[in-house]
């Protein structure tokens, strides 16, 4: 390399876009009532955690992971909804769309950030690639209506933290000249991989900032931190990020889980969750066209003392009757003394598809014994007593893995409801946190039909999202991305003229009733 910015072909620019307030903001462009307003997404219920919110919503203090109770107290006036997966994902597939016409390689992080690295870009000059980050930004709020920072930097660490530094809604350009100058006075907790337990052993020897980390000698840092993690983070800090932008690897785990308002007690009780968290698992499970040898449960108790149980199957099975018989019997022995108050589902062990049968095992006392294939359309088998009426689809968070730090962060954010969440190939990072807290894919409370932030369409007033129910009556707000602010109308709660709908009607004007 001739110099920092010479202009030469071996300088590398990476690229990281990042939505900003990713499912706030969402919410914001779909009802544009509260587009300036403070927004919760998460959980309402006394265990609910918060999975996104907005600007407005920060300013006092509210952030995602946070419990949710805890969010409200600091920002008693804002809106909490639901959230809305579906959406979410459709606009996150719009989004590396756009990316990918960018980039031939992009990396994605999670559902609201990604990587590229452009090869048009290799050797530009700083100007050139702040040019190049307008039209991708451009590009996105076209796509999607919303808007999107993004950082560039001479690896993925740098572009990350470039990112950061230009939320909200910009740009950041860290030019190689000028690297060392950025990044020293920033705090070491800048550092992806460096959490809570890691800031905190560094802080108690005087290390405070990535410059006093890339001071140190290498061998200081890996006694403190481990060998592994600690050298990655000193060459980190010294702005050595060799790390390729590549596609992730697939899954190695689907999971579900729910966090429950109040402590399961009784046995029954847990097999209904046990059974109807694997509706979500298999959903995904079939959706990925994969079977799985794999079942684990894991059992939190109200003492926040976690059980697993895991078992493996004498061949791969994506059979719904199957996997709940083996995920219950799980549960009965996971399951201590007392309440209780998070249950999970994994499913792991992917192999290639089950061979054309018409029996598949299912566990006995006998062992593993076959039993009829139940059918492939998701449905729930005869005696489990639930029904299926969609769900969340794909799960999110708003902050996803570390882009291969090596490291195992400490701390997740972005914690999303009882939801199907993909574990990938690579180490979790920042936001990979339980899904607890929410449960986005249940039946309506047949008492209560409609709860604040369902969409609803009506014939003569359209598509709108409910503000409020109770006594007979619902509030609704007709109003999606394409019409702006709308009206509020209180009806009655058993009109038939009002129906569910589509939240992607919200987002799309072509889909939106009129």
């Amino acid at each position: 390399m001739t110099g920092p910015d010479s202009g030469t072909a071996d300088l590398r620019w990476v690229l990281h876009l990042d939505m900003d307030a990713f499912f706030a903001s969402v919410e914001q462009l779909t009802r544009p009532t509260l587009a300036d307003r403070p927004v919760l997404v998460g959980g309402a219920g006394p265990r609910g955690v918060v999975a996104g919110a907005s600007y407005q919503a920060r300013v006092f203090g509210a952030r995602s992971a946070m419990p949710m109770g805890q969010a409200r107290r600091r920002c008693p006036h804002a809106t909490v909804l639901p959230p809305r997966f579906p959406l979410y994902k459709a606009i996150s597939d719009q989004v590396m769309g756009v990316l990918a016409e960018f980039s031939p390689v992009l990396e994605p992080v999670s559902v609201d950030e990604a990587f590229i690295e452009p090869p048009s870009l290799a050797g530009a000059s700083p100007s050139d690639v702040e040019a190049f980050g307008t039209r991708l930004r451009t590009a996105v709020r076209e796509r999607t209506g919303l808007p999107a920072s993004v950082g560039a930097g001479s690896g993925k660490q740098v572009a990350k933290i470039a990112s950061e530094l230009a939320k909200p809604d910009g740009l950041r350009v860290i030019a190689h000249a000028e690297q060392e100058a950025v990044l020293a006075p920033l705090p070491v907790r800048s550092l992806w991989g460096i959490g809570p337990v890691s800031g905190e052993a560094l802080r108690k020897i005087g290390v405070d900032t990535i410059g006093r980390l890339a001071a140190m000698d290498g061998r200081e840092v890996a006694g403190i931190l481990g060998s592994a993690v600690g050298t990655e983070l000193h060459r980190l800090a010294r702005g050595i990020d060799d790390r390729p932008v590549a596609p992730r690897g697939a899954a190695k785990q689907i999971s579900a889980e729910t966090t429950f308002d109040a402590d399961l007690t009784a046995m029954t009780a847990v097999h209904e969750a046990v059974a109807s968290i694997c509706v979500s698992v298999h959903r995904r499970l079939v959706a990925d066209g994969r079977a799985a040898r794999t079942v684990t449960v894991k059992a939190r108790t109200g003492d926040f003392v976690t059980h697993t149980r895991s078992e493996t199957t004498p061949f791969p099975t994506r059979e719904l009757s199957t996997l709940t018989a083996v995920a219950r019997r799980l549960a009965e022995t996971a399951v201590g003394e007392g309440g209780v108050r998070l249950l999970g589902v994994s499913v792991s062990g992917f192999g290639d598809e089950p061979p054309l049968a018409l029996f598949d095992a299912v566990p006995s006392a006998q062992g593993w014994a076959a039993a009829p294939a139940a059918e492939s359309s998701g449905d729930v088998p005869p005696g489990l007593g639930l029904a299926l009426t969609g769900g969340p689809g794909d799960a999110a968070t708003e902050a996803g893995p570390a882009p291969g730090t090596g490291a195992v962060p400490e701390i997740g954010a972005g914690v999303l409801g009882t939801a199907v969440t993909a574990h990938p190939t690579a180490p979790a990072g920042p936001g990979t946190a339980a899904a607890e807290g929410m449960r986005p894919d249940r039946d309506p409370d047949p008492g209560r039909p409609w709860r604040a932030g369902d969409d609803v369409a009506h014939p003569e007033y359209g598509h709108g999202w409910v503000q409020g129910a109770g006594h007979g009556r619902v509030t609704v707000r007709f109003e999606t991305a394409a019409t702006g602010p709308g009206r509020t109308r209180t009806l009655d709660a058993a009109d038939p003229a009002l129906s569910r709908a589509d939240p992607l009607r919200s987002w799309h004007p072509e889909d939106t009733a009129t």
